[in-house]
Parts: C-alpha cells; structure tokens; sequence
C-alpha cells in the first residue's frame, strides 16, 4: 500500500488544538491566548478537578448547553490534572504574561489622569517590556498598546502548545470547543505537529489529488503506529462531487450556518467556512462538494463559528489567498487575522471598508460590519460585496441594522444587491460569554446581558433590505444544523424568540413581493 496511489477519506476530520484546548482565534493568537489561558481555562480545568461529576451532569444537562463545563468522564480526572500540571509547569511563563496584561492595565487605571505618561513605563511589569505602548484617546482614558507582530516573535507565541487529532466524523455531537480539552484515544490520530506544517498540506491536499502513504508518511514524520493509521483513512478512489464545478453562467451555494460558495467557471468563492464532513448524512453539502481550487476565501469576523480552523486548514493548499477584515491594531479584544493566519501558512489579503479585490471576471468589495460584539472596539471585522456572473450579491454576515442609513452608503458606492444574505441571531450571548477573560474589570450580569453577540431584529433586517434595495433576502440558520452543535451549542424551539423574528422579516418580505427565505442545510441558486 505504501506506494498505491490513494485519496483522504471523506469523513476525516481535524481538530487543532492548543494545549489540549480546541483551537479558536482568542485561544491561538498569542496575547488574547495567554488571557484566556490564565484566567478561563485553567480555572475551568481547577473547577473540573474540584467536582468532576457535577461538570459531566451539567454537560449533558440541554439546559446548560454551552456552559462552561468540562464534558470529560471522572474516571479520566487524572488526565485532567496531569494536563492542568503540564501547562502550570511549561506554560508559567505565559500565564505570568496574562498576569501583566492584568496589572498593567491595573496601573494604568490608577495613574493614568490624563498627564504624562511617560513615568509609567519603569513601573510596567517586566514581562510587558518592549511589548506596549501607553496611550490616551481624545476623551484621556489610558489603554495598552500591544506591539502584536513582536509578540508573535517572542516566547509568549509557542508553536510546541500545538497539535492536531485526525479521525472520523461520527455523526454523534463533539463535546463544546469552548469548554472541553480533547485527550487522547484510540480511535484518535494524535499528530504533534505545529498548524503551519507541510505535512498537513500535503494530506488535505490528497482529498482532490492523489498521493502514497510513504509520501504522507514522510511528510508528516509518522512512526509505524501512526502510518498504520493513517492508512485507515485512506481510499483508492476519491470521494469528490461530479458536480462540485460548473461550465457555465453563475452559482451560489449554501453550505450551512455563514458559508456560501460562489462559482463561474473562472472563479470561486467561499464565505466564512465551517463545513461538514458527513458525506453519508445527503441533506448538506460538504468537503465533497467544494470546487477544487478556490480563489478566494473571505472571512467576516474573528468569532469561533466563522474563522474556523477545523475547516480552513483542510483548504490551505487549495485557496488562492484568505481576505480578513484589518484589526485596530494592538487592542486587546481585537486581534490580527492576518498576523494569526500567515502565522499558520495561509496567504493573506488584509482590507478595510471598500477596499477591492479582484478575481477572474469579478470582483469582492469589503464593506462595513456594524455591531454584534457587545460594543467592543473591534474593528477586524467585514461584510463584503461580491460580483460575478453579472450578479451582485451582499453578503451581511452578523452585521446588525441597528443604523441603517449605514446601508444607503453601501448603495450609494457599489449599486442595488441582486441578493442579500443576513444574520438574524438577534438575541445572542452576553458579553462575557465569549470576553470573560479579556476584560481586566468585572462587569455586572445586568452589565453582561445588556450587550449581547447579536445580529439583525426583523426591524433591523427590513430596514437593510429598505436602504441596501437588495431583490432577494435569505437569513443564515443560526447554528439550528445538526453539524454544528460542538462549536454553536445552540437551541432552539418554535417559540424562540430569533426564530419568530425571522418569520416576521420573512411575512415583511412576502408583503413586498422581495423573495427570501430561512436557509438550513443547503440551497443552491443558478443563473
């Protein structure tokens, strides 16, 4: 077998991970991961060691999905507290890094009165040399700076912290990314490898084209063990979809939660990829059914259910360039895309709002995203506009419409969208569910719940489709597909709210003779 040629397997999956930890941008990107490192997960795994049966109940109580509980059986405890030993150990140095980011802004706080800051500088923690600059707005509040590109060069940015898992997708929901380590197991292939390797290249490459066990073999370094099975998970013939291309005129394709592909027979596009590896479930697209190369991927926003390295990394190798809205540059809840992805191998296009960027016959414009992250100063994220095939399609992600004379802008520069696609999870997490550790100073739960992950109202989502003029409306589902349980963690009935919200948009719609729909699993447009 070692010279056959042969394909991946189309229910493969990886999961990157980052001391044990299921790898997302603010546990990956150096500073933002020392924070949540230090004052979210091991806390989480201490809390775990205290009760392990009352973290197992409440994970599997539907009630608390998406808490932060640790979904792991007590008879693996000592595990658990053999990986909280090892990152206390290898990982001090960070973690001390976290406890400066505290301090820091802690003296800031305290000393920062609108006069020179220059003093400050001597009593910053060590660990913060170098790394920061002290700064004041117009309004004379005081904020650290980070240096992030030097702290990607520095000892608080490891790439020993990684590694991935391969095995099977199984249909059966994986336990919460946010909350739960991933340990080792049988049936698992555990690759210690950084994200960035070759090697892994090299294996997703082979899900489009062939390649030898020996070539993956070497490629990835494997030991005998590790070959045999990998070998597991390889076919002499490939799974792709005959129709995964087309010859002619244009298509969008729905590939669940924020993903849309968008296709001539020059080009393609993929918006936001989170993507499902079920080949057997038939009612989704998956890997199976992506164009084999890939002009452009672009990514909206920094949250874990639209830059989702599970997927991204099986496309790299295959994408022409990955375009990721510009951050704010050092600020704490906002950081770099592009610093993060090249960091990782990927070739990267950064933009700001009506930047341009071309691709065969067509062209994708980025464009404002307003709201839903809690009122936070983050700025790296973007809906874009998408042109091809003579078709202008808007693509809204979570943007919210909470002002919508935003959108007449957006006609006003780029013309009427034949389609706009929007995000309609109008009552999402509160602040802390996802900035608990980047926030240096407690907020009440009133505080919290005041301002949420949230997207369009139906009111919202009306008054984009009034000012954008846009002929067609569809709204993404908001985590409602079965695939996506382990990163969304979301529930739904018919009484919820953000479901009734969308049946008003959608009866606001019909009113007005604009087709639209509530999208879910797939759906495919052709011209």
């Amino acid at each position: 077998m070692a010279d056959e040629q042969l394909f991946l397997k189309s229910k493969v999956i990886v999961e990157p991970l980052q001391d044990r930890f299921f790898t997302w941008p603010h546990t990956l990107a150096p500073i933002q991961s020392a924070m949540n490192l230090a004052f979210l997960q091991v806390p989480l795994l201490e809390s775990y060691l205290q009760s392990p049966q009352v973290h197992v109940a409440a994970s599997n109580n539907p009630e608390l999905r998406g808490g932060y509980f640790i979904n792991i059986a007590e008879e693996r405890a000592g595990e658990v507290r053999d990986l909280l030993d090892g990152i206390k150990r290898d990982r001090a140095h960070i973690l001390r890094f976290a406890e400066a980011i505290a301090a820091g802004q802690e003296l800031l706080r305290a000393n920062a009165t609108g006069f020179d800051l220059t003093p400050l500088y001597p009593q910053l923690p060590p660990e913060l040399g170098g790394l920061v600059e002290l700064a004041y707005d117009t309004d004379n509040q005081a904020q650290l700076r980070f240096m992030e590109p030097l702290v990607y060069t520095s000892d608080y940015y490891q790439e020993s912290r990684q590694s991935v898992q391969l095995s099977f997708e199984t249909g059966i929901e994986r336990p919460f990314i946010l909350s739960t380590p991933r340990l080792p197991s049988p049936d698992v292939l555990e690759l210690g490898i950084p994200f960035r390797h070759p090697g892994l290249e090299e294996l997703f490459k082979a899900r489009v084209r062939p390649t030898t066990l020996a070539h993956l073999r070497e490629a990835l370094g494997l030991d005998d063990a590790q070959a045999r099975q990998l070998s597991g998970m390889l076919s002499d013939r490939p799974s792709l979809a005959p129709d995964r291309h087309i010859d002619a005129g244009g298509r969008i394709r729905y590939f669940g939660h924020a993903c849309l592909v968008l296709q001539t027979p020059e080009a393609s596009v993929v918006t936001d990829p989170f993507i499902s590896a079920d080949s057997s479930a038939g009612d989704r697209y998956t890997l199976d059914d992506l164009p084999d190369h890939i002009d452009l991927v672009l990514i909206t926003h920094g949250h874990q259910d639209h830059i989702v390295l599970e997927t991204l990394l099986q496309l790299r190798g295959r994408v022409g360039s990955v375009v990721v809205p510009r951050s704010s540059r050092g600020n704490l809840s906002d950081p770099s895309m592009a610093l993060m992805l090249r960091h990782q191998g990927f070739p990267v296009i950064e933009v700001d709002d009506f930047d341009e960027v071309d691709l065969p016959g067509g062209k994708v414009t980025a464009t404002p995203f307003l709201g839903e992250h809690c009122d936070l100063d983050i700025r790296a994220k973007s809906t874009y506009w998408v042109e091809l095939a003579g078709k202008k399609v808007f693509v809204g992600a979570d943007s919210s419409g909470i002002a919508p004379l935003l959108y007449r802008y957006i006609k006003g520069h780029l013309g009427t969208a034949d389609i706009a696609f929007l995000g309609m999870e109008c009552d999402g997490a509160p602040l802390t569910w996802l900035y608990q550790a980047l926030l240096t100073v407690p907020v009440t739960k009133k505080m919290s719940d005041s301002r949420k992950l949230s997207g369009s109202n139906a009111e919202q989502a009306a008054a984009i489709m009034t000012e954008l003029g846009a002929k067609e409306a569809y709204v993404y589902a908001m985590g409602e597909e079965p695939w996506l349980g382990h990163v969304m963690a979301t529930t739904y009935n018919e009484d919820t709210y953000q479901l009734k919200q969308i049946d008003e948009f959608m009866t606001w719609c019909k009113d007005r003779s604009i087709p639209a729909g509530h999208l879910y699993g797939q759906q495919e447009w052709r011209w």
